[in-house]
């Protein structure tokens, strides 16, 4: 049983108290760290197989290596994140292997499909650096102890994928013709569905506990300016279209669409001419998962239903 109450831990790890065990936690403390473990557990997983159905199309076996190493590096991401939630009494086994598809709490981003390698590298320089956003603002504030430790490494392999990203789309662009053109058009959809990957708008954000317990520090609309404040520059510099600017006078980064919209998933295209939709049809869409959402899970989950059809076999011959 915990030594605190929830107003007692809030407000010790705001004053920097560090928590390490379950021991210390109230119930809304370790509720809320689950949910957060879960999300970046699941994010990691299912963008393994995204990447990997899209590295097919690397231009070389170099390029093909480099991209099954980011790979690698995502499935030990999301081993640290569900082995923490382990030391929280969750089961790694159910959760990556009891859940059906659309029980897993990835962005919606990780359930559209990658197909080609202009997209593949999109989605290192844009996805990856939101999960940068994401992970270095919690490594620099959060308050359980074993999350900041483990964080360490993955922090530095996140930013390789990144800058992976970075390379490739400087030569796309670089190229010139289809090349480039492939590049601009996986822009054109990566940069909405990443600016709506941080959620709600401040003004609108339903639950505070995260930044209540200080397992994170910023806010979402924060964490989105952060994000545009690195991305949009690198597209300005690459010449790419990009739907925002600075606007000197609020000295942010201001979308140049409406937010949210609609996405059409078929085509890969955001309906920026049927303008501003609600935030409950955004939660409607997440709810039902995006196109590979059943695809991308049964590829995880597939080798565990393989390995216990072998050992039935073993058992009865």
């Amino acid at each position: 049983m915990t030594q605190f109450t929830d107003e007692e831990l809030k407000e010790k790890v705001q004053g920097g108290y560090i928590v390490e065990s379950v021991d210390e936690m109230t119930d809304g403390y370790r509720k809320a760290l689950v949910v957060q473990l879960t999300v970046q557990a699941d994010t990691e997983l299912m963008s393994a197989p995204a990447y990997w159905m899209a590295a097919r199309h690397a231009p070389s076996t170099n390029t093909q290596v480099s991209a099954h190493a980011i790979i690698q590096d995502e499935l030990a991401h999301a081993n640290i994140a569900y082995r923490l939630l382990e030391d929280l009494g969750e089961s790694k086994e159910h959760l990556v292997y009891g859940r059906q598809p659309h029980e897993f709490k990835h962005p919606y981003g990780f359930d559209q499909p990658l197909e080609n390698w202009a997209e593949l590298v999109v989605a290192n320089g844009f996805f990856d650096r939101a999960g940068i956003t994401l992970l270095s603002d919690v490594y620099q504030n959060t308050s359980y102890g074993p999350l900041k430790r483990a964080l360490v490494k993955v922090d530095m392999e996140e930013t390789f994928h990144l800058r992976h990203g970075e390379v490739w789309m400087r030569r796309l662009a670089k190229a010139g013709g289809e090349a480039r053109e492939m590049l601009q058009r996986a822009v054109d959809w990566m940069f909405p569905m990443t600016v709506e990957w941080f959620g709600l708008p401040d003004s609108m954000k339903r639950h505070s506990g995260q930044l209540a317990y200080r397992l994170k520090g910023l806010t979402n609309d924060q964490l989105r300016q952060v994000w545009m404040s690195s991305t949009v520059p690198l597209c300005e510099q690459l010449e790419l279209n990009a739907p925002a600017h600075w606007d000197p006078v609020k000295e942010e980064y201001v979308l140049d669409y409406p937010f949210p919209c609609r996405y059409d998933e078929a085509a890969k295209r955001w309906l920026f001419e049927e303008g501003e939709i609600s935030w409950d049809d955004v939660f409607e869409r997440w709810k039902a998962r995006g196109p590979m959402n059943e695809t991308y899970v049964e590829s995880v989950q597939r080798s565990r239903r393989e390995v216990a059809r072998w050992l039935q076999e073993e058992a009865a011959a």
